[in-house]
Protein backbone atom coordinates (compact mmCIF):
# COMPACT_ATOMS: atom_id res chain seq x y z
CA UNK A 1 0.00 0.00 0.00
CA UNK A 2 2.72 2.74 0.94
CA UNK A 3 4.50 1.71 -2.54
CA UNK A 4 1.28 2.28 -4.17
CA UNK A 5 0.85 6.11 -2.37
CA UNK A 6 4.53 6.73 -3.47
CA UNK A 7 4.52 5.65 -7.28
CA UNK A 8 1.10 7.72 -7.41
CA UNK A 9 3.26 10.87 -5.63
CA UNK A 10 5.60 10.60 -7.81
CA UNK A 11 3.60 10.45 -10.68
CA UNK A 12 1.44 13.20 -9.66
CA UNK A 13 4.72 15.40 -9.35
CA UNK A 14 5.79 14.20 -13.03
CA UNK A 15 2.32 15.38 -14.11
CA UNK A 16 3.08 18.76 -12.34
CA UNK A 17 5.91 19.10 -13.58
CA UNK A 18 4.62 18.56 -17.68
CA UNK A 19 1.29 20.37 -17.07
CA UNK A 20 3.19 23.67 -15.36
CA UNK A 21 6.58 23.82 -17.29
CA UNK A 22 7.25 25.43 -20.79
CA UNK A 23 10.96 24.30 -20.65
CA UNK A 24 11.16 21.86 -23.07
CA UNK A 25 14.05 19.51 -21.62
CA UNK A 26 11.85 19.77 -18.11
CA UNK A 27 8.70 18.56 -19.83
CA UNK A 28 10.61 15.59 -21.12
CA UNK A 29 12.60 14.79 -17.97
CA UNK A 30 8.56 15.01 -15.96
CA UNK A 31 7.10 12.51 -18.80
CA UNK A 32 10.25 10.30 -17.88
CA UNK A 33 9.15 10.42 -14.01
CA UNK A 34 5.46 9.31 -14.84
CA UNK A 35 6.64 6.72 -16.97
CA UNK A 36 9.07 5.69 -14.04
CA UNK A 37 6.70 5.76 -11.50
CA UNK A 38 3.85 3.96 -13.54
CA UNK A 39 6.75 1.43 -14.15
CA UNK A 40 7.63 0.87 -10.83
CA UNK A 41 3.75 0.33 -9.97
CA UNK A 42 3.15 -1.88 -12.94
CA UNK A 43 5.77 -4.11 -11.38
CA UNK A 44 4.94 -4.11 -7.52
CA UNK A 45 1.51 -5.33 -8.70
CA UNK A 46 2.58 -7.88 -11.05
CA UNK A 47 5.01 -9.58 -8.24
CA UNK A 48 1.78 -9.25 -5.40
CA UNK A 49 -0.27 -11.25 -8.01
CA UNK A 50 2.50 -13.81 -8.13
CA UNK A 51 3.62 -13.59 -11.48
CA UNK A 52 6.44 -15.06 -12.65
CA UNK A 53 9.85 -12.75 -12.40
CA UNK A 54 11.39 -13.28 -15.10
CA UNK A 55 7.92 -12.66 -16.92
CA UNK A 56 7.90 -9.25 -14.77
CA UNK A 57 11.98 -8.06 -15.32
CA UNK A 58 11.37 -8.72 -19.18
CA UNK A 59 8.44 -6.70 -18.93
CA UNK A 60 9.97 -4.27 -16.90
CA UNK A 61 13.39 -3.85 -19.32
CA UNK A 62 11.09 -3.25 -22.06
CA UNK A 63 8.89 -0.44 -20.42
CA UNK A 64 12.62 0.91 -19.87
CA UNK A 65 13.86 0.34 -23.97
CA UNK A 66 10.91 2.10 -25.01
CA UNK A 67 11.53 4.88 -22.18
CA UNK A 68 15.18 5.10 -23.49
CA UNK A 69 13.78 5.78 -27.01
CA UNK A 70 11.31 8.14 -26.15
CA UNK A 71 13.73 9.82 -24.48
CA UNK A 72 16.58 9.96 -27.30
CA UNK A 73 13.84 10.92 -29.88
CA UNK A 74 12.78 14.05 -27.78
CA UNK A 75 15.75 15.47 -27.01
CA UNK A 76 17.04 15.03 -30.66
CA UNK A 77 14.05 16.99 -31.81
CA UNK A 78 14.96 19.96 -28.56
CA UNK A 79 18.18 20.13 -30.10
CA UNK A 80 17.06 20.20 -33.85
CA UNK A 81 15.06 23.16 -32.78
CA UNK A 82 17.24 25.01 -30.83
CA UNK A 83 19.44 25.05 -33.46
CA UNK A 84 16.97 26.31 -36.35
CA UNK A 85 16.10 28.82 -34.48
CA UNK A 86 16.87 29.06 -30.74
CA UNK A 87 13.48 28.28 -29.59
CA UNK A 88 13.79 26.20 -26.07
CA UNK A 89 10.44 27.32 -24.40
CA UNK A 90 7.02 25.52 -25.28
CA UNK A 91 5.72 29.29 -25.91
CA UNK A 92 7.93 29.42 -29.10
CA UNK A 93 5.95 26.24 -31.24
CA UNK A 94 3.04 28.36 -32.98
CA UNK A 95 2.90 26.14 -36.11
CA UNK A 96 4.54 23.26 -37.09
CA UNK A 97 6.98 23.96 -40.25
CA UNK A 98 9.47 22.10 -42.27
Amino acid sequence: MTLAIGCAAIFALGLYGVLTRRDLIAIVVSAELMIGAANVQLVALALSRGADGAFVSSFALLVIVAMAAETAVGLAIIVSAWRRGKREQIDDFREVTG
